[in-house]
């Protein structure tokens, strides 16, 4: 099996390839004052980057986590979510509740995925 890392810094990677998997790193937004759905729609759009310049898309989704800073943002986070996803390939999906306390202030939403995407 073959290991890649894609965007790889000192710290992490933003993707590791292992096979046909794809391990995305937690996305957040950029947007620090917006809400939630705005917030959750600009990381799912990260994500869609992500697996585009990896040769896949949403539709390869396995499993996703959502970790939201607040659950009050769970109807807000599904709003922008049931927009975004795939509805013929829904992932495996779970939501928690996180102090997501590295990451920058104003942030509300992390979302960690994982997709297939065989090898050419």
């Amino acid at each position: 099996m073959t290991l890649t890392r894609h965007k790889p810094n000192h710290r992490m990677s933003q993707a590791v390839r292992a096979g046909d998997m794809v391990y995305l790193a937690g996305q957040i937004p950029d947007q620090r004052d917006a809400g939630i759905e705005e917030q959750t729609a600009e990381t799912l759009a990260k994500i869609d980057a992500l697996l585009d310049e990896l040769g896949g898309s949403k539709s390869d989704l396995v499993s996703v986590q959502i970790w939201l800073h607040h659950m009050d943002d769970f109807a807000g986070m599904n709003t922008a979510w049931d927009a975004w996803v795939d509805p013929q390939n829904p992932p495996a999906r779970a939501t928690g509740g996180a102090a997501l306390a590295s990451a920058p202030s104003g942030v509300r939403i992390e979302i960690i995925s994982v997709a297939y995407l065989p090898a050419d």
